[in-house]
């Protein structure tokens, strides 16, 4: 018990540090989402660059309802100041916990913690460079401009294009947090190398599950979604192999 760090503090003082740490975190949220919103239109502009490129000069993206410009900036502010508060909630989770945590669970909890954004980051990364100018690719080769068929041309909406945009991001960033779930549940004895390895063939159905209901309704996105699932399953295992044969060789110098 000597490796917990005793403090005074009853019931009522925590809650007292629970509350003003929340209230740290909401205060930062709203100035992160005011600075977000004033840079709100170069944000967007960032994130359909990967569509804007594909159309070319003078071609963009329209609204057609009169407040749909300004919710879309309202949006993207919120979704940036999400984006941007996240890490720094996880510091104030972290601050509020570590006093209580042993130092085993000291090593387990903050790797976690610095995992977690990290490989959501990553996801959103994989969206925006690699899964989205080939997903745009694939949904503007149904226009058709021959003189002998019906001229099919896009004229993409802001709000609907920034709706799929997060759509993708968050769905491949949930979906990036599968090693993190995976190696803390070997790591606490719930689940075993060998029950993940039986288990492939239900991951492998489960990530297309999981892909055609996140994803828009169609086979392109959710095979784009389901295949990263898969394969960080096959990570998982690996890394899950690594982990335990260097516990076991530690507990055995130990011993």
């Amino acid at each position: 018990m000597t490796e917990i760090d005793n403090t005074s503090m009853n019931f009522f003082d925590h809650l007292k540090e629970l509350r003003q740490k929340l209230l740290y975190v909401i205060i930062f949220f709203l100035l992160t989402f005011v600075i977000s919103f004033y840079f709100s239109q170069s944000i967007f502009e960032f994130l359909a660059k990967p569509l804007t490129l594909i159309l070319g000069e003078g071609n963009g993206l329209i609204y057609t309802a009169l407040q749909e410009a300004f919710l879309t900036n309202v949006k993207v502010a919120f979704f940036t100041a999400a984006f941007i508060s996240f890490p720094f909630l996880s510091i104030q989770i972290w601050s509020f916990v570590s006093p209580g945590l042993l130092k085993k669970e000291k090593q387990i909890s903050l790797p976690t913690l610095v995992a977690i954004p990290f490989l959501f980051i990553v996801g959103a990364a994989v969206v925006y460079y690699v899964i989205s100018p080939i997903a745009w690719k694939f949904f503007l080769s149904f226009q058709t401009s021959q003189a002998d068929s019906i001229n099919i041309t896009l004229q993409a909406k802001m709000n609907e294009y920034l709706s799929l945009m997060m759509t993708f991001i968050f769905a491949f960033g949930l979906a990036f947090q599968l090693p993190v779930i995976l190696l803390l549940l070997v790591r606490f004895g719930v689940l075993t190398i060998n029950q993940l390895k039986s288990f492939r063939k239900y991951a492998i159905v489960l990530s297309f599950v999981f892909a055609a209901i996140v994803t828009p309704p169609d086979p392109f996105s959710q095979i784009s979604l389901a295949l990263p699932i898969i394969i960080l399953y096959e990570i998982s295992i690996l890394v899950s192999r690594f982990m335990v044969n260097r516990k076991n060789k530690k507990d055995g110098k130990d011993n």
